[in-house]
């Protein structure tokens, strides 16, 4: 029986750059993988749906300059957007695993199976070690209803050969907003339909609003308070049923969320309390037994699950277990995003929250017209600020062309707690986005 000083199991971005810093550290680590080397956001998520999402910004950017210095706005050419965003995908998860390969870490594909408190059986072989990382990240759900086996998902939408001429998505959540902006950019007709009325329900509702309207007009189409049942298949079309609601189109996507990827690893074994919305921990990112680790979208957590809290996990548990880091683990604050067209991001302390503190001042700002976002024609550019009482910036939402970006100067001011004098007192660039934070707070 082989044992290790620690053994990874799942071999996405947190399981990486786990294993690199625990190798240099001159500890014996294997990691294990039994999908795709690199984990689900450069292989099938987030790196190549914003290849494509690149072809979304290029044709607005012609689009809002209709009249203006261009003529004519082209629809983006799915097949030729695709073959670019294989060139980055398609290497990916060879060169992961050969990069731990080349650092002498063993590397392994299967699905384990804790046997005992420290041990695993993979691939009719025991393994042991002092310490396990759970990195195993999380896959998309599935309805429970007739037809479900119609539905496709996330990962299909983003590996599609073909563009049909009209797919639906169910659920109204960031994954639904992100790809039906791209599959409109290609000239498709986009339905979207969910159960309630609440879209993107984590985010300011006055902003979604907005963001729904600029949708519309990239012929998408909202259904809300359907409950879908059943999916049925007539020759090569598809149809979405509900109560006094039919729907038609040439492939459904399923929208309606993720899913932690818990089961097969015989968790109980191993003394590993987990539920539906992952792995418990607690605040040193121990599970229930203690030699056992948890990092990533496999958690169940309040912080978002993005790809570089997954990296941060990773870092404050490697530098745990090295004994350089002792205390429990502090979070930043972390903004998410909408990459769609526009962008909606956000950070901190909610509006709806803020408006209900009077020790919290909120600023409401339509800068369309600024000239920031009116030489380039966008058709919408809104910010709202929430400021404390004791003058610091402690929470934004941003619909822009350029929310991704510009929210990152928030988060830095947030998390330094930066009062807003020292923001003025700096000089940014001009004209763009930071020059305008002046006008902001």
């Amino acid at each position: 029986m082989d044992k290790y000083d620690v053994i990874i199991i799942g071999a996405g971005p947190g399981g990486m750059a786990a294993a690199s810093s625990i190798k240099q550290a001159g500890k014996s680590v294997a990691v294990i993988e039994n999908d795709l080397w690199g984990g689900t956001c450069p292989n099938r998520g987030c790196d190549p749906k914003k290849v494509l999402l690149s072809g979304v910004q290029a044709r607005d950017k012609i689009e809002q300059l209709q009249g203006k210095g261009f003529e004519n706005t082209p629809f983006v050419n799915w097949k030729e957007i695709q073959a670019f965003k294989r060139t980055f995908t398609d290497p990916v998860s060879e060169s992961s695993r050969k990069s731990l390969d080349n650092m002498d870490i063993k590397t392994i594909v299967g699905n384990p199976k804790f046997i005992s408190d420290n041990e695993i059986d993979i691939n009719d072989e025991i393994l042991s070690a002092n310490n396990f990382i759970i990195a195993t990240g999380q896959r998309s759900h599935s309805l429970n209803i007739s037809g479900n086996q119609y539905l496709l998902d996330s990962a299909d939408f983003l590996a599609l050969d073909e563009m049909p001429k009209e797919i639906t998505f169910i659920g109204a959540g960031y994954i639904s907003f992100e790809l039906a902006v791209i599959a409109s950019s290609t000239g498709a007709r986009v339905h979207i339909v969910h159960h309630n009325d609440k879209p993107l329900k984590a985010f300011d509702p006055d902003m979604v609003s907005s963001m729904m309207e600029q949708m519309k007009k990239r012929n998408i189409e909202f259904h809300f308070n359907i409950n879908t049942q059943e999916i049925t298949q007539d020759d090569s079309k598809y149809t979405l049923h509900a109560d006094n609601f039919e729907l038609n189109s040439d492939l459904i996507f399923d929208a309606t969320g993720r899913i932690p990827n818990t089961e097969n690893l015989d968790l109980e074994t191993a003394n590993v309390t987990y539920d539906r919305h992952g792995i418990q921990t607690n605040e040193f990112l121990q599970t229930s037994n203690p030699i056992i680790f948890a990092i990533g979208d496999v958690l169940a957590k309040k912080q978002p699950k993005l790809t570089p809290v997954s990296g941060f996990e990773a870092r404050y548990v490697t530098d745990y277990l090295l004994g350089k880091n002792t205390a429990a683990i502090q979070y930043p604050v972390i903004p998410t995003v909408v990459y769609g067209g526009p962008e909606l991001a956000q950070i901190g302390v909610p509006v709806e929250e803020a408006q209900k503190d009077s020790s919290m001042t909120v600023k409401d700002l339509d800068t369309t017209n600024w000239f920031t976002y009116h030489r380039s024609n966008d058709p919408v550019a809104k910010i709202k600020t929430v400021i404390n009482n004791k003058n610091q910036i402690v929470g934004a939402s941003i619909l822009s062309s350029d929310s991704s970006e510009f929210i990152n100067l928030f988060t830095t001011f947030i998390n330094s707690k930066t009062p807003i004098n020292d923001i003025l007192n700096q000089v940014m660039a001009y004209p763009t986005s930071a020059s305008d934070l002046e006008y902001l707070i």
